[in-house]
């Protein structure tokens, strides 16, 4: 991934990015550790914040790549501070303090969301309303969850902000743009050793799949000048979802790039959402 033409973003992007405040505001935060163990037997850890006044909302933010769930305080800090929400942000499995030896692109994450989802409700009571906002592989994972029967009833919306339809068409797209190579033979034999290794294969994780039979409203997010993860994915997904859906496109931006760009738009757009469908 380093050099990566398709992940270069603009300099207003990178201000934001690395010298937001947001930053000082995530490490000025009073946040309590959470740990879960997985269905797989990995200690997972989490960092949940209460708002200010007491509320009822949960928003629940799911990182990317590489990343770690105290980056998504980029966004957090918008719903707690703005919205009043409680706010949680999970390290998925191999990242951050969470054990792991796979990154799982979404896929085994989808059950450790949906196992967090069941602890905060516990610990919140159970008229916790709770909203999912996931980047990129993080929007994957909230998509991954949206269909499963086990979701939590207190789910009442989902933001998915650059997201793929499965690790499959991720992947193959990413082996045409990076190497010019075709998916077959070499993706479908290494999504055979994924199988016999982390226990599920490339076109099993598919965010397809669940959208289509979803009840969960989902609003799409998308930047028009992604080439990492192109826009095309966002429109199928959203062409395809059962439920209730939105799709917002963000002229010029980059993969992840569309709140760095839209900014104040951004925003607003989550929140309309956000009023209209949380009862």
């Amino acid at each position: 991934m380093q050099n990566n033409a398709d992940l270069e973003v603009s300099d207003q992007s990178m201000e934001l990015y690395l010298n937001g405040d947001w930053i000082e505001w995530v490490k000025d935060q009073p946040f309590e550790h959470l740990t879960l163990t997985s269905r797989d037997g990995l200690k997972l850890s989490g960092y949940y914040l209460p708002a200010s006044q007491p509320t009822d909302k949960l928003v629940i933010l799911t990182h990317g790549y590489l990343g770690n769930g105290k980056q998504m305080g980029l966004y957090g800090q918008h719903y707690h501070n703005e919205l009043g929400y409680d706010i949680f942000m999970p390290d998925a499995r191999g990242h951050g303090k969470s054990e792991g030896n796979y990154y799982g692109f979404g896929w085994p994450d989808r059950l450790d969301l949906i196992d967090w989802t069941y602890l905060l409700v516990k610990k919140l009571g159970r008229d916790t309303k709770v909203v999912y906002h996931g980047l990129s592989m993080g929007a994957a994972t909230v998509l991954m969850a949206s269909g499963e029967e086990e979701l939590p009833s207190q789910v009442q919306a989902i933001i998915a902000d650059s997201p793929y339809q499965s690790v499959y068409q991720l992947f193959t797209y990413q082996m045409n743009r990076m190497f010019h190579l075709p998916a077959f033979p070499l993706l479908d034999s290494t999504s055979l050793l994924t199988k016999i290794r982390a226990g599920y294969s490339f076109r099993e994780a598919s965010a397809m799949t669940e959208v289509e039979k979803t009840d969960v409203p989902i609003l799409y997010i998308h930047g028009e000048g992604d080439t990492f993860v192109p826009t095309e994915m966002a429109e199928e997904l959203f062409q395809q979802t059962a439920s209730h859906a939105e799709l917002y496109l963000v002229p010029d931006a980059n993969h992840g790039e569309s709140f760095a760009i839209a900014g104040d738009a951004y925003l607003e757009k989550v929140e309309l959402f956000l009023d209209r469908m949380i009862n």
